[in-house]
């Protein structure tokens, strides 16, 4: 059996304008990426989500998006699904902007280009028991005794 993956037809390489922050003059359309995710672990009863620049100012790094409680028979999103049509259960929390659910990339002007790492866990629970209030912290924290297989994807941008 392959194993699990995460696929996306635009966020691969490079961040689309797609999506990039809609504001601070990053001109983009602030809109989630679409997702497609296979083979994921037996066992899988819920997924996660995180999208997360470590490159970011400041210590931690910025979280983009951080989204839980994913019914396990779910295996895409569609573009734009962050906030307008998420599966239902779903949680998303804060981003790092302090808005719910997608938030795009924003590097400083100048900086190098950075890595957006999104992530899908494979869960072996349906619910975290986290709510929308939670920080990224907490929901990898409860997340961590949980996690059966996870994918990725990186993408770059800079400005």
């Amino acid at each position: 059996m392959a194993g699990f993956t995460l696929t996306s037809s635009s966020f691969s390489g490079q961040v689309p304008r797609a999506q990039v922050y809609h504001d601070f003059g990053a001109g983009g359309d602030n809109q989630s990426p679409d997702l497609a995710w296979n083979n994921a672990p037996e066992g899988t009863k819920s997924f996660m989500i995180i999208c997360h620049d470590p490159d970011a100012p400041g210590p931690g790094g910025w979280w983009h998006w951080c989204a839980c409680d994913i019914p396990a028979g779910v295996s895409s999103l569609p573009a734009g699904a962050s906030t307008k049509s998420m599966p239902a259960g779903t949680i998303e929390l804060h981003n790092s902007y302090g808005a719910v659910g997608y938030g795009g990339a924003c590097p400083p002007p100048g900086d190098e280009a950075h890595p957006y790492h999104l992530t899908i866990f494979a869960l072996k629970t349906e619910k975290l028991g986290v709510d929308a209030g939670a920080s990224p912290a907490m929901m990898l924290f409860v997340a961590a005794e949980h996690i059966i297989g996870k994918a990725g994807l990186t993408a770059y941008y800079a400005r």
